[in-house]
């Protein structure tokens, strides 16, 4: 066991010196040139190889910021070859992972709603890179999840992980317990965003995610659903106004004379 984590570590550190010697060689502002090419192959390996140095730390993924990678690669976002899409993604959530500016920074590019419409695609690995973007800039900060609750991500997501399988749902379920997470910090304190948060759907939304019994998310969503009136969490569940209208088919009128 020891060996192969020491073999791990050695590995990761050598793409680590791979990577800040690519930087530090001068390539990233031509690998930025190269994802504005009309070839389209040279566009997916240079968006591979901006995620790849992106990945390893804050300090490489700052020199990809810097060399002017985020405008261009949310550029790319609807481009139809799905091949490229998934380096895209995975170069925008490498970049959004390491910190608050840094997420803000790929948000401020206008990815939404175009990572919002790619959840759709009907490739497994554009959804599942779009998904891990929305997971890397919700779990920073309150903000930025009420954001993404904004543009309508929680819904999206939702359908997301209903409509995949296996481990492709995980970056999605993750993203739903980031959100409540950080939710569950705030609602608690703040009338405002408590009622914000009702008003863009987010309430809504959350009581249709499906949580394991004693599981993290479900102890988030325990304590958002903890925040409001008992009715108002009622209201908003599924099946909630089909139960009313059955009430409605077995209520006997009371006649007056």
């Amino acid at each position: 066991w020891s060996t192969s984590t020491s073999s791990t570590k050695q590995w990761y550190q050598r793409r680590v010196r791979v990577a800040q010697s690519v930087v530090d060689s001068g390539a990233v502002p031509l690998l930025v040139l190269c994802i504005q090419e009309p070839e389209l192959s040279l566009k997916r390996i240079a968006a591979s190889a901006l995620s790849d140095i992106s990945k390893h730390s804050p300090e490489l993924a700052q020199t990809v910021v810097d060399a002017g990678a985020i405008a261009h690669l949310a550029n790319l976002t609807l481009n139809p070859d799905a091949k490229l899409k998934r380096q895209v993604f995975s170069a925008l959530s490498q970049i959004s992972k390491h910190s608050v500016e840094l997420a803000e920074m790929v948000v401020e590019a206008e990815i939404f709603p175009n990572v919002l419409t790619c959840l759709k695609d009907s490739d497994e690995y554009v959804k599942k890179n779009c998904a891990t973007l929305i997971r890397e800039v919700a779990k920073h900060t309150p903000e930025l999840a009420q954001l993404i609750v904004n543009a309508g991500g929680v819904a999206a997501v939702i359908d997301y992980v209903g409509d995949s399988s296996g481990n492709v749902r995980l970056p999605g379920i993750m993203m739903l317990g980031y959100v409540a997470a950080q939710f569950s910090k705030v609602l608690p304190h703040d009338a405002k965003a408590r009622r914000l948060f009702v008003t863009s759907g987010g309430l809504k939304k959350v009581q249709e995610i499906k949580a394991e019994p004693g599981s993290a998310l479900m102890e988030y969503i325990n304590i958002i659903n903890g925040c409001y009136p008992e009715e108002i969490v009622r209201y908003y569940s599924p099946g909630y106004s089909e139960r009313l209208l059955e009430r409605i088919d077995n209520h006997q009128p009371i006649m007056t004379n």
